[in-house]
């Protein structure tokens, strides 16, 4: 039976923009395992593997995010982090 035009795949990966360069998005776990940082990947496979039939989308979701370096978000998020410590009062 063939398929609908809804659901054809294709077998690119998904794209994002980052510093308005669009990039590709690692999305099986062999893809986001290679574009981590060799640093990183140790956890990524503890966190893969300890993953649940329930947990797996969002765990893969995670990785593949972190997987594409984004310099303007990281800055976002270290700025969060320091307005966060320095409310609490831990700056």
């Amino acid at each position: 039976m063939p398929e609908s035009p809804r659901s054809t795949r294709t077998d690119e990966p998904p794209r994002t923009l980052v510093g308005g360069v669009e990039v590709d998005v690692p999305n099986n776990i062999p893809a986001i395992r290679a574009a981590l940082d060799p640093k990183r990947r140790t956890e990524f496979d503890k966190a893969i593997n300890a993953a649940g039939v329930d947990q797996i989308h969002a765990v893969m979701r995670h990785w593949m995010l972190e997987a594409v370096p984004d310099p303007e978000a990281d800055a976002i998020l270290a700025r969060l982090a320091r307005d966060e410590a320095e409310r609490r009062g831990t700056a």
